[in-house]
């Protein structure tokens, strides 16, 4: 109870009033603060884990042909040129809007290529997984819309990394870089398998002299 007439008494009801409603606006500012500081790191967590999980975006399976950027329809060049792609903005996006299929574990784009034999191009991915430290591994296909049908083994590093986008923005892009690529082969028939940071490779056939490595590890530089 505050005295009546007592003027001290009633300042310092008053004063103490509007600390607590301070407080309240205070720890309502922060709660909003750590809501916003929290959302994208579970954004990066959830994200991250899908990609090195299932090789998917949201639900969404990466486009195939992000791998022709990445080096698999340049055969003339034995190193990638590009090694990088934000696999988020691909999705949806015009440049990778082929369609996309599922043959069993196989992920399928098709372009029309009237110059061609077939009339089209195709590429392909078989996701292997993930390995111990986190790196992916994945197997491609690139036809060029003749007979041939080429295979490598990539092995890839996925990462969130912060820029801004076209309105200046902090966007987070999801970019998954080659870290390593092994030919398979000209129509390379076998199968991959992972154990802890080794990816081994069995190989029925291939055209590779001296055939297809057996084992390679999965290593950031």
């Amino acid at each position: 109870m505050v005295a009546k007439g007592d003027p001290i008494a009633v300042a310092a009801f008053a004063h103490g009033r509007r600390s607590m409603r301070c407080f309240r606006h205070l720890v309502i500012v922060l709660s909003m603060i750590g809501a916003l500081v929290a959302a994208p790191t579970a954004f990066a967590a959830t994200t991250l884990d899908e990609v090195r999980s299932g090789f998917t975006v949201e639900g969404k399976p990466i486009p195939p042909e992000i791998f022709d950027d990445l080096g698999d329809s340049d055969l003339s060049d034995s190193n990638p040129i590009l090694v990088t792609v934000d696999v988020r903005a691909a999705i949806g996006s015009n440049r990778y809007a082929d369609p996309i299929t599922k043959d069993g574990r196989w992920v399928k784009q098709t372009k029309a290529n009237d110059k061609t034999v077939n009339g089209y191009e195709e590429t392909a991915y078989e996701f292997i997984g993930r390995t111990r430290n986190d790196l992916l591994v994945v197997v491609t296909s690139y036809s060029g819309g003749g007979t041939g049908a080429f295979n490598t083994l990539h092995i890839l590093d996925a990462a969130l990394v912060p820029a801004f986008d076209d309105n200046g923005r902090i966007y987070q892009r999801l970019n998954l870089t080659v870290l390593r690529s092994v030919a398979l082969g000209d129509r390379w028939d076998g199968t991959v398998t992972i154990s802890g940071n080794m990816v081994h490779v069995l190989t029925k056939t291939t055209t590779v002299s001296g055939g297809a490595p057996s084992s390679v590890e999965a290593r950031r530089p």
